[in-house]
């Protein structure tokens, strides 16, 4: 974290890809999430919206931080299975997002029994090593993209409380490019680098209304997002960053892991 900030500062709003658990191997990934915490003002907890947890209605996962991890993922070498992240519980913030919600008429539920997945604890636990900040993690009710922008909309307070939203998915996600025997930093499919080239210029020209419609407006959009889910995320940070005006968007890590675009974005 730098020194300098502080958990009262306004926190912005992310959208990373977060790789699948052997993203801990690959040192430069690693070492940008790293460096890309250190930059943040210290939140005081945070909320994430990860791309494997569709449920509706709205919930929110344990909140007493001594509910194991969801690993949430098949085939992997035994020791992607013991990785631990003991996060503490974010109770408040339940309490917080259980506000908003009703203010718009949503009920929030609760999943007592629900860990963090690895859309949540792998990059965390490369940008929060310690494990000292509490995390609380937030369902999807849907892929619609208008209501996922409005639920963003309506977190939006929470920045001022020094909870920092982060929205977690994968800027292109077709399983089929993923080719584990090919170098991760091999040159990625040209669908890929098309809608990251897109996405990109959308993003940064702060295009809610393109990125929204991304399935009619992209290239290569049905290759890069065969089902919506990993994209998703992005609509609820777009919301949460563009409540109070326009979206001021900054990439902070680019390039291609086996293909797949881990493009990410920090908004002001």
């Amino acid at each position: 974290m730098s020194p300098t900030a502080r958990a009262t500062d306004r926190q912005p709003v992310l959208y990373l890809s977060h790789g699948a658990p052997p993203l801990a191997d690959d040192e430069r990934w690693t070492a940008e999430l790293a460096a890309w915490s250190s930059d943040l003002p210290r939140p005081t907890s945070v909320l994430m919206v990860s791309a494997h947890w569709e449920l509706a209605p709205v919930a929110v996962s344990a909140t007493s931080g001594e509910v194991p991890l969801l690993y949430d993922f098949w085939g992997f070498p035994q020791r992607y299975y013991e990785v631990t992240y003991d996060a503490p519980g974010a109770p408040g913030l339940a309490r917080s997002v259980a506000g908003l919600l009703s203010g718009a008429g949503e009920a929030l539920h609760q999943d007592p029994a629900r860990g963090l997945d690895h859309g949540a604890y792998v990059p965390l636990k490369e940008m929060f090593p310690e494990a000292d900040v509490p995390v609380l993690q937030l369902s999807m009710p849907t892929l619609d993209p208008q209501r996922l922008f409005d639920l963003g909309r309506r977190l939006a307070p929470l920045r001022d409380e020094g909870v920092l939203i982060v929205g977690s998915g994968f800027t292109t996600h077709n399983l089929r490019w993923f080719d584990p025997g090919a170098p991760s930093d091999a040159p990625p499919p040209a669908p890929s680098a098309e809608f990251d080239h897109w996405a990109a210029e959308a993003v940064g020209a702060g295009d809610v209304d393109a990125v929204l419609d991304f399935l009619a407006k992209a290239p290569a959009a049905r290759e890069a997002h065969p089902r919506t889910e990993h994209w998703a995320p992005l609509y609820v940070a777009l919301g949460a960053a563009s409540a109070s005006g326009g979206v001021a968007a900054r990439s902070v890590i680019e390039g291609f892991w086996f293909g797949l675009s881990k493009r990410s974005w920090q908004f002001a």
